[in-house]
């Protein structure tokens, strides 16, 4: 069962990788990073959970940044 969490991730980060749109292919990549993160807390997998945490965290950032370039246009 907690190997669907794992899958689930898994899609969402191949299907942002099809995404041209960047805001879209930051958001889906940031929500399967959070998935992870639950997903390597439930595996009691340290690196999984940090790794993920900072790509979560890097996707957010960079979305944030998209957005304040969006409304100075």
């Amino acid at each position: 069962m907690i190997h669907l969490i794992g899958y689930l991730g898994l899609v969402l980060n191949l299907v942002s990788m099809t995404m041209k749109e960047i805001l879209n292919l930051r958001f889906l990549s940031m929500t399967a990073n959070g998935i992870y993160v639950v997903y390597g807390i439930l595996l009691d997998a340290p690196p999984i959970t940090i790794g993920c945490a900072i790509a979560f965290l890097i996707h957010l950032f960079h979305i944030i940044k998209l957005k304040k370039a969006e409304g100075e246009k």
